[in-house]
């Protein structure tokens, strides 16, 4: 078991309290009524004209100075608005105010009962500010305050809260009617509000206190457990036998669209707090997801049958219960930064051992749980999902692994951004970005799949290979080759990028690699691997001897396939086109008459596998559309192999029948079938009825097919049974007939 998952959560449950110094963002609300002496109702978004009004019933803003309380307007530039001056009602404000209010305590860690005092309405104009200062304490039990900021059009007022080194600033710019901003925070954090640069700001400004008895509370001073937190993450961080990132369960629930570290509540806020920081410091990368565990198996029957549904009751009796486990996936989606942006991964696997602590998810009940009857020879079975909200970490040196967990999907366009920017940046910070290129591709070549069974639009493998070639990787080209291409992870979209990267290769390393390639693969990418050897062929002046490649695909070539090579059970034998036999003659004959000779003598040997009329002759035929090849000996070879064989069957007798006699090719030997063959040989009768059930004209219909005999079916449905006709035609006798006119079109095109 790994020591920190264990030692993290320890120092994590010492923290003070729940909650951050601050909290605030955007709500949707029903829109209070505001009333202002000299002014009259407020209207929002608020007009200008409004706005100036407010400001000529209001008065300078004091603040606090020790003991005073002063004028200056050097510190304070704002305007406000006494609240016995002012009148807030509307039919939901009071609950809108108090679910507001206890969301903004849960947010700074307290859970006790809380009030709001209005305190003022500000109004900030152009030029208005609030230098750096702390709230005092302006009623008995007031802890914190709140601002309301109502919707106007304005530029600039950011209200900024630091406390012990951190510093949050809200940009807070409602101007939507129904919307608000809202900032609350601990009286004694610092904070000011900057120049407001266009328009006008009003505010509402709550004091937040106690309803019960008085009590002193701060903010919270997390440093010691981030200190603690930070030492555990760096010695993590430095050690082998730890997991690359840890997962540390949150005790709320979130669903997707709420998850964020602003919305974090209670606990979770304090915890998050903490690793933020501590993240930081120890170097690590830090984020907020949502971890799910998905199982399915077996269920068994539990006897009860109260109830017409087949998942958990509500007294928590079932009708069937879990048997076994059989898939178990453990995946982190919904990826959120500390600033709130999000992080370009998808679902992304990790493993029970990374969890802190590791039985975080033991004795939970799933969120979703669902049984299913036994259907057919399958038995009961069950699903079910565990979701909760985690924060995720891992050492920054640890990244590029890390990020190679979540698959090609990801790391595939990082790599390529490396390219790109190690392509066009300065030389001080090329080497830096081409050592992470590297070690991200070491990565990705240790994980990459090893399977040979491909789908046609894979194109992972091209795009790595090119993106070596971009980066000048000889090393990992190499290791790509030997580990997977060579391995039978191949597909022909991968030739064009396995030229350009072996032309990176030394020569006689290429050539080696090359014959791997071509040696592992034609069982089952025949034409495939004649492509391949078409392109080395043309580049043969940058890489490997295409002579030695292309001997070692002749050597592998299929031959008796009584004798074929034993395959994967997933993969089939690759199927001979008559493009392979132009790729094939082509390269070689280009490459050396006598490697071209041994070539085509391998085909003519087995005409079962190179057959004459579905490979050799349309490949005949295509080498006669093309002059330079008629000088090649191997090409007259095949063409006099393809003139014997058209002019074979051409000298065969095709005579169309001089009676109604047809050849009886029927196999079964029931009495219908019998009968039916009886009248294929006789050369009188035209026709034949059999007037039966279905399922005897049904089994007749089907042995004629199988047999492709010279009839035409079709059945008379006047009366019951109903019958079956079958009528002679000339069908073999046209079959051959056409095959003629198109073997004399091919001996005329092939010059015979």
């Amino acid at each position: 078991m790994s020591s920190i998952a264990t030692a993290l959560p320890d120092c994590l449950r010492s923290v003070e309290r729940p909650g951050d110094f601050c909290v605030g963002g955007l709500r949707e609300i029903f829109t209070p009524t505001i009333d202002v002496e000299g002014v009259g109702r407020i209207a929002f978004p608020l007009p200008e004209a409004q706005a100036e009004r407010l400001v000529a019933v209001a008065e300078a803003a004091p603040h606090g100075r020790g003991e005073e309380t002063v004028l200056d307007r050097d510190v304070r530039r704002t305007w406000q608005i006494d609240p016995r001056r002012t009148q807030i009602g509307g039919r939901s404000w009071e609950t809108t105010l108090a679910e507001l209010v206890t969301d903004a305590a849960r947010g700074l860690g307290v859970e006790e009962p809380v009030a709001a005092e209005f305190y003022k309405l500000l109004v900030y104009d152009t030029g208005s500010f609030f230098l750096s200062h702390r709230d005092t304490e302006k009623t008995p039990g007031m802890f914190a305050t709140l601002v309301i900021v109502l919707p106007s059009a304005h530029r600039g007022g950011e209200l900024v809260v630091r406390h012990l080194g951190r510093e949050v600033m809200f940009d807070l710019h409602p101007e939507e009617p129904s919307q608000i901003g809202f900032a609350a925070f601990y009286a004694d954090c610092l904070h000011e509000v900057r120049p407001v640069i266009t328009g006008h700001r009003l505010i509402l400004v709550y004091n937040l206190r106690f309803l019960g008895k008085r009590r002193s509370l701060r903010a919270p001073d997390y440093r010691a457990v981030e200190a603690h937190v930070a030492d555990l993450l760096r010695g993590w961080a430095g050690a082998e036998d730890e997991p690359d990132k840890l997962i540390v369960p949150l005790e709320h629930a979130y669903t997707p669209a709420e998850l964020s570290f602003d919305a974090l509540k209670g606990a979770d806020a304090g915890v998050a707090t903490v690793l933020i920081e501590a993240a930081a410091a120890a170097e690590c990368d830090l984020h907020l997801v949502l971890v799910s565990i998905e199982e399915s198996g077996s269920a068994v029957h539990t006897g009860n049958y109260r109830r017409r549904r087949w998942d958990r009751d509500d007294d928590g009796d079932e009708e069937f219960e879990v048997a076994e486990v059989f898939d178990r996936s453990l995946t982190l989606s919904a990826w959120r930064r500390p600033d709130g942006g999000e992080i370009g991964f998808h679902d992304f696997p990790f493993d029970e051992e990374e969890l802190c602590p590791p039985d975080a998810f033991e004795d939970l009940r799933p969120d979703e749980q669902h049984f299913h009857e036994a259907t057919g020879n399958e038995g009961a079975s069950f699903d079910r999902t565990y979701r909760r909200a985690g924060l995720v970490l891992w050492p920054r040196a640890r990244r590029l692994a890390v990020l190679n967990q979540a698959g090609l999907g990801a790391t595939l366009p990082y790599l390529e951004d490396l390219a790109n920017r190690w392509e066009s940046s300065d030389t001080e910070i090329r080497s830096q970005l081409w050592r992470e290129a590297d070690e991200l591709s070491r990565n990705m070549l240790r994980s990459w799949s090893r399977e040979t069974w491909r789908r046609e639009d894979d194109t992972d493998a091209g795009r790595m290979l090119d993106l070596q070639v971009r980066l000048g990787n000889a090393a990992r080209i190499d290791e790509f080759f030997a580990e997977l291409s060579a391995n039978g992870h191949y597909a022909a979209s991968d030739n064009e990028a396995i030229v350009r990267a072996a032309a990176l290769l030394p020569r006689p390393r290429a050539t080696d690699l090359l014959v791997e390639i071509v040696r592992r693969n034609t069982a089952t990418h025949l034409g495939a691997c004649a492509d391949l050897l078409m392109r080395c062929v043309a580049a043969s002046d940058s890489i490997g001897d295409a002579a030695k490649i292309g001997a070692a695909l002749i050597d592998v070539l299929p031959g008796d396939p009584a004798k074929r090579t034993k395959l994967d059970p997933w993969m089939r034998p690759a199927s001979v086109r008559p493009g392979f036999v132009v790729d094939l003659l082509t390269a070689t004959s280009k490459i050396d008459a006598g490697l071209a000779t041994r070539a085509i003598e391998h085909l003519l040997a087995w005409p079962r596998t190179y057959t004459p009329d579905a490979v050799l002759v349309p490949a005949a035929l295509a080498f006669a559309k093309r002059a330079e090849s008629m000088a090649w000996p191997a090409i007259g070879r095949l063409r006099e192999a393809a003139l014997d064989h058209l002019r074979g069957r051409i000298a065969l007798p095709l005579e169309a029948p001089r009676d109604w006699s047809r050849t009886n090719r029927l196999k079964c030997r029931c009495d219908d079938c019998r009968a039916l063959g009886a009248f294929l040989i006789d050369p009188h009768q035209q026709q034949w009825r059999l007037r039966a059930a279905q399922n005897r004209r049904t089994h007749v219909e089907e042995s004629v097919r199988n047999a492709v005999c010279d009839l035409d079916l079709a059945t008379e449905r006047r009366g019951s049974p109903h019958t079956l006709i079958a009528t002679k035609n000339q069908a073999s006798y046209e079959r051959r007939a056409k095959q003629r006119r198109q073997d004399l079109e091919h001996v005329s095109a092939l010059g015979g």
